[in-house]
């Protein structure tokens, strides 16, 4: 006997019909994509790890006021009256792909941090032994200069992906960039 399930989609306000066929699994993904993670919380948290990593390293910095466009930080050096305006970006997942979306270049570094919150994209949400993909998080210091030339003109959400941003990997913790920028002496 077919059982025929109508309902409407709140994603896209548009009816859903499901046919349920006997001895075939009943599945909603057609209708209900993966939803947006609401990971607000979490990126204030890559920012506050990011200005603590900052102060660790004896950089004064500070939290611009919120949703201040182009830089969510900015890093100081009184002495030399330099300013340094820092953007942070995040990802939550450990399998997020690599890339991360920016559009305003107002500032002098981006900071991408992988969080590494665990598995939201791959088919099998846990591998074994390696605690669901739940890891330290990352830092990555980058001048924004580097950041724009990766940026791909047909790029979509204007991503720019690590692999494409030359030297990724020397950024990885490379918080004496900024010192450098500020004429810091650490």
């Amino acid at each position: 006997m077919l059982v025929l399930y109508v309902f409407i989609n709140p994603l896209w306000l548009l009816p859903c019909y499901l046919i349920d066929n006997p001895g075939i699994p009943l599945t909603t993904s057609e209708c209900f994509p993966m939803a947006r993670l609401n990971t607000q919380l979490q990126a204030t948290g890559a920012e506050y790890l990011v200005l603590g990593n900052l102060l660790i390293q004896g950089i004064q910095a500070y939290k611009a006021h919120r949703n201040h466009p182009g830089y969510d930080l900015i890093a100081v050096n009184p002495d030399s009256q330099q300013a340094c305006r820092i953007q942070v970006k995040s990802r939550f997942a450990t399998d997020y792909g690599g890339g991360f979306p920016i559009s305003n270049f107002a500032c002098d570094f981006v900071i991408f941090v992988a969080l590494n919150r665990g598995y939201r994209y791959a088919k099998t949400k846990t591998k074994s032994g390696d605690n669901g993909g739940v890891m330290e998080p990352v830092f990555y210091v980058l001048p924004v200069d580097k950041v724009k030339t990766a940026q791909k003109q047909t790029a979509t959400w204007n991503k720019v992906y690590l692999k494409d941003i030359a030297e990724a990997e020397s950024t990885l913790n490379a918080w004496q960039q900024i010192s450098h920028f500020l004429s810091v002496i650490g």
